[in-house]
């Protein structure tokens, strides 16, 4: 990313009218391409034996841990909630391990991709609540302890959103900044740490992502696990 562009939104490939492609929407094809291709590749040929692919053993690897760490935070299937989890670390992981790739910004480097995908962690939290718990059931949520609450409840839903898609794309946004600065000053000897330190810091963000909104699903479930024995009593 050059120094002077803040987010590859601003660097327009193609104009027509009211349709414009950006290397945001560019580089986000790139990654979805690529998720596509390599998924496809390793599950082509799926092996239940006791020999199997070092890319199907990574790729179990990585959908266990998930897992994993999906039933640490809710007491159900983790299964219920894999697919959309998954899909989240995978795509912002993947966008900023690519950065190493030259030539290669990250999508995720764009506040209009990390609000688009807090938009969709502000979706699945509801949604999931009411496939859960019901839909006054997991509405009484925004009214508990009390009615007063509820402007407050749903102020910290929307800043939550926010916070969350302003968060990643300012890590992103710097760590591609600080990188172009210092390779700029001193181009021989920082590139391979810069590009190394790159790796860890794209994977930690995407976990750290991945959690927050497996947090806010798990939040609005365990509300309504919890008043459920308080109901059940009162009848």
């Amino acid at each position: 990313m050059d120094i002077q562009t803040l987010t590859p939104d601003e660097e327009i490939l193609w104009e027509y009218g009211l349709v414009v492609i950006n290397k945001t929407i560019v580089f986000t094809w790139v990654v979805m391409l690529a998720m596509i291709v390599f998924s496809w590749l390793i599950t082509r040929k799926l092996s239940t034996g006791p020999e199997i692919s070092r890319w199907q053993n990574l790729l179990e690897m990585t959908i266990e841990y998930v897992r994993s760490q999906i039933r640490e935070m809710v007491p159900r299937d983790p299964d219920a909630y894999l697919a959309f989890i998954a899909t989240l670390f995978l795509f912002i992981g993947i966008s900023n391990v690519l950065a190493v790739v030259p030539g290669f910004i990250p999508p995720t480097g764009s506040l209009s991709t990390t609000a688009a995908l807090a938009l969709c962690v502000f979706l699945a939290v509801p949604l999931y609540g009411i496939a859960s718990r019901g839909v006054l059931g997991y509405l009484r949520r925004y009214i508990q302890p009390t009615v007063v609450m509820l402007p407050f409840n749903i102020i910290g839903e929307l800043s939550r959103t926010l916070a969350l898609a302003v968060r990643l794309f300012g890590n992103v946004m710097s760590a591609a900044k600080v990188a172009a600065i210092i390779v700029g000053v001193v181009p021989l000897l920082f590139p391979v740490a810069l590009n190394l330190l790159g790796l860890l810091t794209g994977v930690i963000q995407a976990y750290i992502f991945a959690v927050l909104a497996m947090v806010y699903i798990a939040s609005a479930t365990r509300v309504q696990q919890q008043s459920q024995p308080n109901e059940e009593e009162n009848t």
